[in-house]
């Protein structure tokens, strides 16, 4: 899913920071985790029931959330989960409005996102 979300936004002209394409081989993953998050104007939060745990588990994904959450203009998708578990695990992120693709399709999606980057960039 996070392949192809990254594969669909860079074919609308949306540069995309994606860690398993941009973290080089040797690189500490954290510092270019947290240099990808300096260089963005937006972030998106895959939300899927394997990031819950990770989050709850206080690992990396919690590090990332902390980072992300400091940002202006975050979207979560939840994946395969609801908007009730990620409150569960992370109000702050759950507050946000976000997407679901139990309701839209991965082109809806992709179309949303491509609008709010491009108006980011005016």
């Amino acid at each position: 899913m996070a392949k192809e979300l990254c594969e669909k936004l860079t074919v609308k002209g949306i540069s995309v920071w994606f860690s398993e394409k941009d973290i080089p081989l040797g690189a500490t993953m954290l510092r270019e985790i947290d240099k990808g998050f300096a260089k963005s104007c937006a972030g998106i939060v895959l939300v899927t029931p394997a990031f819950l745990r990770r989050v709850e588990n206080e690992g990396v994904a919690d590090k990332e959330l902390s980072a992300l959450l400091a940002k202006d203009r975050l979207v979560p998708i939840v994946h395969n989960t609801t908007y009730d578990a990620l409150r569960d695990v992370s109000p702050l992120l759950g507050s946000r409005s976000g997407l679901d693709t139990n309701e839209d399709s991965m082109d809806e999606i992709v179309a949303k996102l491509a609008e709010l980057f491009v108006e980011e960039t005016k």
